[in-house]
């Protein structure tokens, strides 16, 4: 029998996971939506054929609902999960997990309190194909100890409402979580750097940005973020080891040869570059609930990279490398 899912907040990435859960995973379909937006979600509750309640908590407290996905607005993150905990349902938050480091232990307390593992975090950089490779040489110390990692994250372009913090906050926090389970270490220090602006910028927003991240054994990682490049959407990120390296790839099928060029395309945004990576996460977790056992990014790992977040921004404002620390992990993220 399928899953039965709810799915609070109906806006964009929203829309995109009903379709996915509905027309590109096995196991699961859509039965109930909730929104701000009621004239909007009504209709497409019709649409889809799915139930429409007016608050999130009154889907998640329904019966029949089995799981909750969560795509509202970011300030509402955290009640909804607490809510999904409350009623011993799994439930699948895209990031941030919670809007603050105290939200998001705040749901790592609740869950330990409550015993089971029940939050999944949509970081699904590690779902990706090329980010699996990775660390499969890093496990495997196919060529030594990993060193160092250049890393980086370019967008296109932004819109004016993005603004200098945003760079960690909305756009560099997929590395912060992907490179921590790449290495499986924690962060100890972050120092990050204001070089050069693009003219491509605005008053708002100091843009590039460099991060500079140290892990547990001394692995040095810098990671560009550029929200202006102009020419595409473009993950990087190069492992250095102690006998050779290995390094993340735009995929592409294609290869062209013409007038005087031999290229392959740069992804244009997000949604072309990781679509595969969507896909595979939500199966994966509807896997998982089957097998009542979660297996993606847990509530710690939320918190973790909420923690690292922050410190981010002190040294960005402070100009100083910052200490990043961390609270024991609890037992229950240890299994």
């Amino acid at each position: 029998m399928d899953l039965r899912i709810g799915v609070i907040g109906t806006g964009a990435i929203g829309q995109e996971h009903i379709q996915r859960l509905n027309h590109k995973t096995q196991g699961a379909h859509v039965v109930a939506i909730s929104d701000i937006n009621k004239e909007k979600a009504t209709l497409l509750a019709k649409e889809i054929g799915a139930k429409f309640y007016e608050t999130g908590e009154a889907l998640i407290a329904d019966p029949e609902v089995d799981a909750v996905v969560v795509t509202s607005w970011d300030p509402t993150h955290e009640q909804y999960v607490l809510e999904a905990i409350k009623h011993n349902k799994y439930v699948f938050c895209e990031k941030p997990l919670a809007t603050d480091s105290e939200g998001c232990r705040r749901i790592v307390d609740a869950e330990v309190a409550n015993g089971k593992k029940l939050v999944q975090v949509g970081f699904m950089r590690r779902y990706d194909r090329g980010y699996m490779e990775l660390k499969e040489v890093i496990e495997n110390r196919q060529l030594g100890e990993p060193l160092l990692l250049h890393c980086a994250h370019r967008n296109p372009t932004v819109d004016k409402n993005y603004e200098t913090p945003m760079a960690i906050i909305n756009t560099a926090i997929h590395e912060i979580d992907a490179l921590r389970w790449l290495l499986q270490e924690d962060y100890v220090s972050v120092q990050v750097i204001l070089p050069k602006q693009t003219s491509y910028t605005h008053e708002k927003l100091h843009d590039p940005q460099m991060v500079i991240l140290e892990t547990e054994s001394g692995i040095h990682i810098d990671l560009e973020v550029f929200v202006n490049c102009q020419f595409g959407y473009d993950i990087k990120c190069v492992v250095v080891c102690e006998t050779g390296e290995i390094s993340l790839e735009d995929p592409s099928y294609t290869r062209v040869k013409a007038k005087g060029k031999d290229y392959t395309t740069v992804s244009p945004d997000w949604q072309s570059r990781f679509m595969d990576a969507y896909d595979k996460e939500f199966q994966l977790w509807i896997h998982s609930i089957q097998a009542d056992a979660i297996t993606g990014p847990t509530a710690w790992d939320g918190y973790v990279a909420s923690i690292t977040m922050v410190a981010c921004g002190v040294a960005r404002e402070s100009g100083e490398r910052v200490a990043i620390s961390l609270d024991s992990c609890p037992a229950l993220y240890q299994a």
